[in-house]
């Protein structure tokens, strides 16, 4: 394939190659008009446009002026950096995988599974080479990836060690793979004949769930190729997100509908702590989706993932310990395997500015409804194309995780904090400051001025504080006497708060928190109406580490908020306590009284929030915007103003009048009548149409809002570190090396305050040996090889990986500088081979030249001596004409 780039290379190398200086963005722009309240535009039309080639040419022809989706083809991005009206941006958070249907070893159809076995699921790490899929399917724009961690976000660097191994361990092997899972086929009473597997008598026939939107069906075709040469039939099953969705995520595992799926992910903020991805990926605690439900991992496993799921750690250690003894586990278990890290391009026009996160691109930035603007205009509307939108029912409480849905409904909320794109770390919206109390010990650090960090000896939970919920007696539960936290935070609210205006001109109150507070307990208890199973497991991970809340002041809101949930930035602690009862849900934004409707359908059993219970109970999951459920969550609207109904009526009433609630549901009614959807937020754009026939949604400007759109313009772009190490050219084991590491941004020096810190990883045949670096001056470091590590290093080629971490972005970058290892004798030889071997050659070149010397001088003896005899004979000849000249004469006279 033509331009193909070959990955061959170190990761750190495509990372910053595909980074160029084309990716200036939301530079602080003058205009003549003031800044508008809300967004920069007045209007987002947001639509689906699959086919690549097509969104390029109406970029180029101004038809829209950005794609939320990243280009995967290799010659379409060629087009994009050659064109002067187009720019883009990289993105290192998305990431494919092979995921597994666990459920077996039979289903319910009688069909064999072998992936519910975990030890056919690892070899499966074996049968894919995923060096192949970088080079020839993702054309380079990508990097293999072998395990949850991202190589972009710091948990890669500090562990780089034990993925190095793990990737050592785990790289392509056909044979391996082979054995393994034969092995184990016949354990599960299958029979390999003429090649081919059978079971019962029937082939084993392998249902393969493969995505047609990217390289996945390149991908997917590639694995089944390899499952195919092992024996297996393979059902290739080519289908969109929308088409696949109903099947791998919300159907029964067990009823085997499908048997492996070609995963996409996209990590839509920089993350700097990945110790819960274990639980989301590998346990139950992820997703209430039937999926999750259906994973069962080794008791060794769920501890160590529950463990970091919680943060249940009191030092860094400790930490290191469970991350390095999950990365193995994860591994054993395999209900997915990691393929590849895509290096991602997001293109728009030049015209257009806008924030991107390094993490997510354009759809996954968080400030992208902020800041998306033209650079020479206020307003205006702009057209954006996406692969996709509208792939599952949303609502706020269990609806859609879908990034391409989260596309649009994330803007429509305003959150109480905002994640920097760049660090992953949390910036204040809607709050004033925090204070954060941390055990003594515990590894925590503060970087932004808007949290204060305190270390303390001891956190006891005050006894008024609310713990829990009784859902049978409709009563709040509080702290009992003794209980303690780890972690302490005191949030203080915008004095403003409560001045903030829902879309449908109700008003943000302390009503929608306490509501928040309670329905996140009474789902989980068996007594409540909107009870759901499917809920437990993420809850009692939240149940786990939550110690308690209380509302200080009421206004301006001030609240305390004690866990056990600890991480390593005191600003993500502050976060947590200021996010967790604030009314923006992960799946939208949630006001009680929208809520509230479909509570009602709920406690009815005609709608449910997740599809889980929506599947048991056989109703329409709830979606606020789209379908059938329109109607039942009218009727219940209808109903909920009829009965002046306040959920959580004997707390709840604290809060909230029935004045007030039938104001909301007034608000409510009438917003639906003009919007025909019941999403409603308060952030800097809403929800004005949905065409779910033609999947096209806008978004309008909410001149509502409080702010100006011109306060997120300071960031800029990203100071990506470009790291180059210079090393010695020959290790002598036993001896001291030394190596030179360049840090530079655009040429300059990188500021050593601006560096975390630098280490260097040195893979051999038996360990991994790890180092730092010490800063020499802004740009320059050095790097020690100790005696004590040089003398473990195998003779030979050697290639040391180093990693740089930087305070100002979230993702570490790499180089890998290559040299030579001896042993001092192999050394002292080798020199006096090269001496000898120098001697020898001066010596042949000295004998060389003297033969030359003697050659040329005979040469020029024998031409002497041809003249000499030359000048002889012509000396006689001469001599006889004068004799001849004396005697004529003489004669004559006679």
């Amino acid at each position: 394939m033509n331009g193909k780039i070959k990955l061959d290379t170190l990761l750190a190398a495509l990372l910053i190659l595909l980074f160029s200086s084309t990716l200036l963005i939301s530079t602080p722009i003058t205009f003549a008009q003031e800044a508008p309240k809300g967004s920069w535009v007045d209007e987002i039309v947001l639509f689906v446009e699959q086919d690549e080639a097509k969104v390029i040419d109406m970029l180029l022809k101004n038809e829209i002026q950005a794609y939320f989706r990243d280009i995967t083809d290799p010659e379409l991005f060629k087009t994009v950096k050659a064109s002067p009206d187009l720019w883009y941006a990289i993105s290192y958070g998305l990431y494919f995988d092979l995921t597994f249907n666990p459920s077996g070893p039979e289903f319910l159809t009688g069909k064999l599974n072998p992936f519910s076995v975990p030890r056919i699921r690892e070899a499966m790490n074996y049968l894919v080479d995923r060096k192949y899929i970088c080079d020839e399917i993702m054309a380079g724009m990508a990097v293999p990836k072998y395990t949850t961690l991202t190589p972009a976000f710091p948990d890669y660097a500090r562990y780089a060690e034990v993925v190095k191994l793990i990737e050592k361990e785990y790289s392509y092997n056909l044979d391996k793979a082979k054995e393994i899972i034969t092995e184990e086929m016949i354990k599960l009473g299958a029979e390999l004949k003429d090649g081919k597997w059978y079971y019962k008598g029937e082939p084993v026939t392998l249902i393969f769930i493969i995505r047609v939107e990217d390289q996945r069906r390149a991908i997917g075709d590639y694995i089944a190729s390899q499952l195919e040469k092992l024996g297996f039939t393979v059902d290739r099953q080519y289908k969109t997100s929308r088409e696949a969705a109903p099947i791998w995520i919300r159907s029964n595992p067990a009823e085997g509908l499908w048997h492996l799926y070609t995963g996409g992910w996209i990590v839509t903020a920089v993350s700097r702590d990945e110790s819960d991805n274990f639980g989301y990926f590998y346990t139950s605690r992820g997703r209430p989706d039937p999926l999750w439900q259906a994973y069962r991992p080794s008791p060794e496993f769920d501890e160590v993932a529950g463990k970091l799921w919680n943060r249940e750690f009191t030092t860094i250690e400790e930490r290191d310990r469970l991350m390095k003894e999950a990365l193995i586990l994860s591994m054993k278990d395999s209900v997915r395997i990691w393929l590849v890290n895509q290096v991602a391009p997001w293109p728009a026009r030049k015209e257009i500015s806008l924030t991107y996160d390094l993490s997510g691109g354009f759809s996954g930035a968080r400030l992208y409804p902020y800041t998306i603007r033209y650079i020479d205009k206020v307003g205006g509307r702009v057209k954006i194309a996406t692969s996709d939108l509208l792939v599952e029912p949303v609502n706020p409480v269990a609806g859609s995780n879908w990034v391409y849905d989260h596309i649009y409904y994330d803007p429509l909320a305003d959150p109480a904090v905002m994640p920097d794109p760049f660090t992953g770390l949390y910036w204040p919206q809607r709050v004033e400051k925090a204070e954060v109390y941390v055990l003594e010990g515990l590894p925590v650090g503060v970087t932004l001025d808007w949290v204060s960090l305190k270390f303390v000896n001891e956190i006891n939970v005050p006894e008024d504080a609310w713990y829990d919920w009784d859902a049978e007696k409709q009563e709040i539960i509080y702290a009992p006497p003794g209980t303690t936290a780890k972690t302490k935070t005191i949030v203080y609210y915008d004095k403003d708060l409560f001045k903030m205006k829902y879309h449908d001109g109700s008003t943000l109150s302390l009503a929608d928190f306490v509501f928040a507070y309670i329905l996140t307990f009474d789902r989980a208890k068996p007594e409540s109406p909107v009870y759901d199973e499917a809920y437990l497991p993420s809850f009692e991970a939240f149940r786990e580490y939550f110690k308690g809340f209380r509302i200080l002041s009421e206004d301006p809101l001030t609240i305390e908020y004690y866990s056990d949930m600890v991480y390593l930035d005191a600003e993500w602690i502050a976060a947590d306590a200021a996010s967790v009862f604030d009314p923006v849900y992960a799946y939208g934004p949630a006001p009680w009284h929208i809520i509230a409707i479909g509570w009602l359908a709920e406690a009815n059993n005609e709608l449910a929030f997740s599809s889980s219970k929506a599947a048991d109970i056989n109703v329409e999951q709830a979606n606020y915007i789209a379908g059938p459920a329109l109607d039942i969550l009218k009727k219940y609207l209808e109903e909920a103003i009829n009965e002046k109904f306040i959920p959580y009526k004997s707390v709840l009433s604290n809060y909230v009048s029935e004045a007030e609630a039938l104001e909301r549901y007034d608000n409510l009614k009438k917003w639906y009548e003009a919007k025909g959807h019941f999403l409603v937020g308060n952030g800097p754009v809403y929800l004005e149409s949905v065409d779910s026939i033609n999947k096209i949604v806008v978004l309008k400007a909410n001149r509502e809002f409080p702010d100006s759109a011109d306060k997120w313009l300071k960031f800029s772009e990203p100071m990506i570190p470009e790291v180059k190490v210079t090393l010695e050219p020959t290790i002598l084991r036993g001896l001291p090396s030394e190596a030179s590491v360049s840090v530079t941004f655009k040429g300059q020096p990188y500021k050593v305050s601006d560096i975390q810190g630098i280490k260097y990883v040195i893979m051999t045949p038996t360990e991994v040996l790890t180092g730092s670096a010490e800063p020499i001056t802004d740009g320059v470091w050095r790097i020690i090889i100790e005696p004590e590590k040089t003398v473990l290093l195998p003779s030979g080629t050697v290639s040391i990986d180093v990693i740089a971490v930087s305070k100002l972005v979230g993702m570490p970058s790499m180089a890998t500088g290559v040299t030579t290892v001896m042993s001092i004798p192999e050394f002292l030889a080798g020199e006096i081979a090269k001496t000898k071997a120098d001697y020898e050659t001066k010596i042949n070149s000295l004998r060389n030249e003297l033969t030359t010397t003697i050659n040329t001088l005979s040469s020029k003896i024998d031409s002497l001596s041809s003249t000499v005899n030359m000048l002889t004979g012509i000396a006689a000849v001469a001599i006889i004409i004068a004799i001849v000249a004396l005697i004529l004469p003489l004669v004559r006279k006679k």
